[in-house]
């Protein structure tokens, strides 16, 4: 693979991660409620999550979800379904924390990798943009698996350090501004989410 195919699928990838969507919401949202340490539990679901939707596609899922309309309508409605519960969650949160509060319970920094990990698994938007996306990439001449894992790589590591960013920003202004931000900004991302959602619910599979 010539190294200015990679550079343009970086590029590709760092506008595609920088664009505000779900996780960076949630990241920031976690930044400015928790600080940027217990903030890397969700990043870390989030990465994991790029993971698991390459390897998808990788074994052919993102063809399946294109070409089966029981298999599309079954993930997109579980994801309509998630999307709109974590859109709800945010709109009904109580009194945040201050951004230096650090979460005690394992089982509280389980649910927000959980949470990041499953806004992006259930979202059948992120296996037919890899699927679009990836091939243009992978010379089947040679072996496909190297280059899948390396595009993988490339496109976790970006978006490690940009979900990071939104943390890290997300953990600043509530430092600046303190909790009446931190509850502002749990109900602009709770109804961003359930625009999401409503979104989702409209996506039609493309017919071939």
């Amino acid at each position: 693979m010539m190294s200015l195919a990679l550079l343009t699928f970086a590029l590709a990838a760092l506008l595609t991660v920088a664009t505000p969507g779900p996780t960076s919401l949630l990241a920031f949202s976690n930044g400015a409620r928790h600080g940027l340490r217990d903030a890397g539990f969700g990043i870390a679901g989030a990465v994991l999550s790029d993971l698991v939707l390459i390897a998808a596609v990788s074994a052919g899922l993102g063809v399946l979800l294109s070409t089966s309309q029981l298999l599309f309508s079954a993930v997109k409605w579980l994801g309509v379904a998630y999307l709109a519960y974590i859109g709800l969650r945010l709109l009904l949160s109580k009194a945040a924390p201050t951004a230096t509060a650090t979460i005690a319970h394992v089982t509280e920094r389980r649910r927000l990798f959980s949470r990041s990990f499953l806004v992006a698994v259930t979202n059948p938007k992120g296996y037919l943009f890899f699927t679009a996306l990836l091939p243009q990439f992978i010379d089947a001449t040679t072996p496909v698996l190297p280059q899948y894992l390396l595009l993988a790589v490339i496109f976790s590591l970006i978006d490690l350090v940009v979900l990071l960013a939104y943390a890290a920003a997300g953990k600043r202004c509530a430092g600046r501004f303190g909790s009446k931000l931190i509850a502002r900004m749990d109900r602009l991302c709770g109804g961003v989410f359930l625009a999401l959602a409503g979104g989702l619910a409209m996506l039609r599979r493309a017919v071939a």
